[in-house]
């Protein structure tokens, strides 16, 4: 093995792994080497931050530093469009869940369930199923870039279309439809277009259009 292809090596569990540039390799030995398990808590649909604020609170007051570990919230960066104006925001993932690492005894189990928020645990009443090594990787690892031509990393965003739904009427409020009105019959997120029926002479007729240039009506 080559210094090159090696940054270093360590034990865990007994066994050697071999540590790589590869971000998900080293987040898959970062987990291994933490303690407790990952769980699925339930909380209120839009609750989660504070359900996290309320749990950590809870962890000084109930002295659980020993049982609970760490409070996650999975977020994506997503791009809002409202009234043609684009702008980035952290969305939550999974509206309604938590994930928190612990170990599970009666007395942690107590004191996530009976936090402000919390609706119980995903999995069997006092004895959930802890989260695979696949599932928190794949929920709370790094997530590969994609590249372009010049080799430049590029985060991916996803495109949240907030003033408009399939079968919304909008005004068409820039280019050669201008003023008209239209019914939103598709909608293409990645393109940041949709599939507008607009009446001409009498008939509806699609038209592509961005979503700079229409506005809910």
């Amino acid at each position: 093995m080559s210094d090159e292809a090696m940054i270093g090596v360590s034990a865990v569990d007994d066994e050697v792994v071999e540590l790589t540039d590869d971000p998900v390799a080293e987040f898959r030995l970062a987990l291994r080497g933490a303690v407790g398990d990952w769980y699925v808590v339930h909380s209120y649909a839009g609750y989660e931050n504070r359900v996290k604020h309320n749990l950590e609170n809870r962890i000084t007051s109930l002295a659980m530093q020993d049982y609970i570990f760490q409070i996650e919230v999975p977020t994506d960066l997503v791009t809002e469009i409202k009234q043609g104006q684009r702008r980035q925001v952290q969305r939550v993932r999974f509206p309604g869940y938590v994930l928190v690492r612990m170990d599970l005894t009666d007395e942690s189990w107590g004191a996530v369930r009976h936090t402000p928020g919390v609706t119980g645990f995903v999995g069997h009443g006092h004895h959930p199923s802890p989260l695979t090594e696949d599932e928190i990787v794949g929920i709370l690892g790094p997530k590969p870039d994609r590249r372009q031509a010049g080799g430049a990393a590029q985060a991916v965003t996803e495109v949240a279309v907030l003033d408009f739904a399939v079968g919304d009427s909008v005004t068409v409020v820039d280019g050669p439809f201008a003023s008209l009105q239209a019914t939103v019959a598709e909608i293409n997120a990645d393109a940041g277009k949709v599939t507008g029926l607009v009446e001409i002479f009498g008939r509806e007729t699609p038209v592509e259009l961005s979503f700079s240039q229409i506005q809910r009506n």
